[in-house]
C-alpha cells in the first residue's frame, strides 16, 4: 500500500525536487499541497486534479500517512510541530530546527501527537559517499575528517529569506554545514562535540553577481543579508576525532567542490566532488593513500540529485517502524548544538565581520 502523502510549501524545493520525486516513486502517492500563498496556489493550479490547501490544518492522519514539509527555515519548527500534534508524521527538510528549543518543542510535540518526525538529508546516501564510507574500516583508527563545501558562485535568493538571520536563523552553516554534519555522523556514527571553534565571514552576501543561477530565483534588492556566507571552524568530537569544516555559497575557486578526507592510523581516503543540483561541478574522485602511495578508487557514476530518490526508497520502511520515532530529534539536537556553539565561538572572537547566533 502507497503512503499518501502531502506537500507542505511550493517553493522550489517543494515544486521542484519533491513533488516530481514522490508522484514518480511507487512507494508514495502524492495526495494533497499546502501553501498559506494565494500566488502559490494559483501557479499551482490543481495540477493533477490535487486538493490544494491554504494551511496544514486542513490535513489529518485520516487523509495522509505523511506531509512533507518544504517551507522557509523559519516555519520549519512551527509548520511541523503543529502537524505531529494533529497526530501527522512529518519528514523535514534540513536545517530540521534553528535552535535547541525548537528541537524540545518538536520533541514534545512528537510525543504529544503520536507521530513520528523524520529528517530529510540527502547526502549521506549519495553513491560516491557510500564508497568513502567502504573504505573506512580499511583505514585503521579514524583520527581526523576534514569537510569541506565550497561553491563557485552559489548564494541562495541573494536578498530574499534564505540570507536574513531573523528567517533563515543563519547563512551557509545552517545550509551546507548541516549537511556536512549529517554526511560525517553517516560515516563515523553519531557523537557529541566536547570542542567548538568557528569564524565566519560574509564577503559574497549582498553581491547579487554570486547567486545561485540554478535556482532561478529573483534578487530582492530592497533586503539586505545579514548572514554569513563562509564558515571555518575546527571541532573535536567526545570520541577524539577532530573535524575541520569549511562551508561556503561563494568563493574565488573555478567550480563548486566538496571534499571529503578521513585520516586513520593506516591510511587516509579522500572523496572530492560536488554535493547538490549546481551546474557547475566536478566529476567524483575517490582516492585511497597509504605509505606514500596514492591509488584511485572507482566510484559509481550517478544522475544529479539521484541521492534524494535513494533516501525515499528507504523512507517508507522508516516510517513503519515505531522504534525510529524520536531518532531524527536526537540527531537534530547534536547538529544544531554544535551550529549554536560554533556562532557563539565565531561572536567571541569579535572579529570585524563575526556574523552573530540567531537570537
Amino acid at each position: 500500500m502507497s503512503v499518501r502523502v502531502a506537500v507542505v510549501g511550493l517553493g522550489w524545493a517543494g515544486r521542484e525536487l519533491w513533488l516530481p520525486l514522490l508522484s514518480e516513486h511507487a512507494d508514495f502517492e502524492v495526495v494533497a499541497v499546502v501553501d498559506t500563498r494565494p500566488e502559490a496556489r494559483e501557479a499551482f493550479g490543481g495540477v493533477a486534479g490535487l486538493p490544494v490547501y491554504s494551511t496544514v490544518e486542513a490535513l489529518s492522519p485520516r487523509s495522509v500517512d505523511l506531509a512533507v514539509v518544504a517551507v522557509p527555515n523559519f516555519l520549519h519548527a512551527e509548520v511541523a510541530a503543529t502537524l505531529l500534534g494533529r497526530g501527522v508524521s512529518v519528514f523535514l527538510e534540513k536545517p530540521v530546527c534553528l535552535t535547541s528549543a525548537e528541537a524540545d518543542a518538536l520533541a514534545a510535540a512528537e510525543r504529544g501527537g503520536g507521530a513520528m518526525l523524520l529528517a530529510g538529508s540527502a547526502a549521506p546516501y549519495r553513491a560516491d559517499v557510500g564508497a568513502l564510507a567502504d573504505e573506512l574500516p580499511g583505514l585503521g583508527r579514524i583520527r581526523h575528517v576534514d569537510l569541506a563545501w565550497v561553491r563557485a558562485r552559489g548564494v541562495p535568493q541573494a536578498g530574499g529569506w534564505f540570507t536574513q538571520r531573523s528567517k533563515a536563523g543563519g547563512g551557509v552553516l545552517l545550509d551546507l554545514g548541516w549537511h556536512l554534519l549529517d554526511t560525517l555522523a553517516s560515516l563515523l556514527g553519531p557523537a557529541r562535540f566536547a570542542q567548538v571553534v568557528g569564524v565566519t565571514a560574509n564577503d559574497f552576501v549582498n553581491a547579487g553577481s554570486w547567486s545561485a543561477a540554478w535556482r532561478h530565483d529573483r534578487p530582492a534588492a530592497a533586503a539586505a543579508g545579514d548572514v554569513e556566507d563562509t564558515a571555518r571552524g575546527f571541532l573535536v568530537r567526545d570520541d577524539g576525532i577532530s573535524v575541520s569544516l569549511h562551508a561556503s555559497w561563494a568563493s574565488h575557486e573555478a567550480r563548486d567542490v566538496t571534499r571529503i578526507q578521513v585520516v586513520g592510523g593506516e591510511g587516509t581516503a579522500e572523496l572530492r566532488c560536488t554535493f547538490g543540483f549546481s551546474p557547475n561541478r566536478r566529476r567524483s574522485e575517490l582516492t585511497l593513500t597509504r605509505e606514500g602511495t596514492t591509488t584511485s578508487v572507482p566510484v559509481p557514476d550517478e544522475p544529479i540529485g539521484n541521492e534524494y530518490r535513494r533516501q525515499l526508497d528507504r523512507l517508507a520502511a522508516v516510517l513503519a517502524d515505531p522504534r525510529n520515532r524520536g531518532r531524527a530529534i536526537g540527531e537534530a539536537r547534536t547538529t544544531v548544538g554544535v551550529i549554536e556553539d560554533f556562532y557563539a565561538s565565531a561572536l567571541s572572537a569579535r572579529t570585524r565581520d563575526a556574523v552573530p547566533a540567531y537570537r
